[in-house]
């Protein structure tokens, strides 16, 4: 009874209950951008956004300190949002121009990221400490407002995610067979920069940016594992996120704990499960039944203009 009685009191909570929502949310939206990612090679983005989503907080209260606004952190969200688009943009047009190695562009905002952030909270008149909350994730700063930006936020990467599913898996298999069967390239990379930014920037509140990839990759890397095709393995992993972000937050109710460690542990706990289950599992149901590669040309060819 006591259990039950504990859980009725953290679905009662107002704290509670916007977290759970959040939560959700991210859980469902992140792998989606995740799958994206695992396919393009490039599952470091996240944490390079994540990165520069952290500057953007730091400018985020530096503008709200210069405008007197009720809460210097009223601005962090949309300050995040604006630093790791900008960022996101920067590694696109690197990568495509070649002028410098995608990995040494992912460097520059992993070590920048945090940099400009410590340098501009201390500008606005904050601490390192006021960051912490955004690195590792916190409860606490959910708020209305947070809960409500997520919702909106959280639709639209799922409308982009999925509603550009094909093409985007296309582009992810190979980018000249997609310029050659007439898609937008160069708008689809600015698209998925754009839904990786907003993932990250939504779930720092809870995750914290410093463990949002996780979120974002693992729970791909896991149902890889188990799936045949590209479509089945997001399908799976959006399920994966948003059970192992509602568990890993709901754990915070009963100890406390960071809520990014209770989600990102769990998620590679179960990762390490499954990767000692799969092989037992009947072929059929694994992805080996059937190559991973072979979805995208069809769906390239499905996409391309009569």
């Amino acid at each position: 009874m006591a259990a039950l009685d504990s859980l009725v009191a953290m679905l009662a909570s107002p704290l509670m209950q916007r977290g759970l929502v959040a939560a959700l949310l991210i859980g469902l939206t992140a792998p989606v951008v995740g799958t994206y990612l695992v396919q393009r090679r490039m599952a470091l983005l996240g944490d390079g956004i994540g990165h520069m989503a952290l500057t953007g907080v730091a400018m985020g209260w530096l503008a709200g300190s210069a405008t007197g606004v009720s809460s210097n952190d009223l601005l962090a969200v949309p300050g995040a949002i604006v630093a790791s688009l900008a960022g996101a943009v920067l590694v696109d047009a690197v990568r495509t121009r070649g002028r410098t190695a995608g990995d040494v562009a992912l460097a520059l905002l992993f070590y920048g990221g945090i940099a400009g952030g410590v340098l501009l909270i201390g500008i606005a008149g904050g601490t390192s400490a006021n960051l912490t909350g955004y690195l590792f994730g916190s409860i606490a700063t959910v708020t209305p407002l947070d809960v409500w930006l997520t919702v909106g936020l959280g639709a639209l990467v799922l409308a982009v995610g999925l509603g550009l599913r094909s093409a985007l898996f296309v582009l992810c298999h190979d980018e000249e067979y997609a310029a050659t069967a007439g898609l937008p390239v160069r708008a689809l990379n600015l698209a998925a920069a754009v839904v990786a930014t907003l993932t990250v920037s939504v779930s720092m509140l809870v995750v914290g940016v410093l463990l949002v990839s996780a979120v974002m990759i693992v729970p791909v890397a896991t149902a890889q594992l188990l799936t045949r095709s590209s479509a089945t393995t997001m399908h799976l992993a959006m399920g994966i996120g948003a059970t192992v972000c509602v568990t890993g937050l709901a754990i915070t109710w009963f100890h406390p704990l960071s809520p990014g460690a209770t989600i990102v542990v769990p998620a590679i706990g179960l990762y390490l499960l499954v990767a000692v289950v799969a092989p037992a599992v009947p072929p059929v149901l694994t992805r080996r039944a059937a190559p991973v590669e072979t979805e995208p040309v069809a769906a390239a060819q499905a996409a391309e203009p009569v």
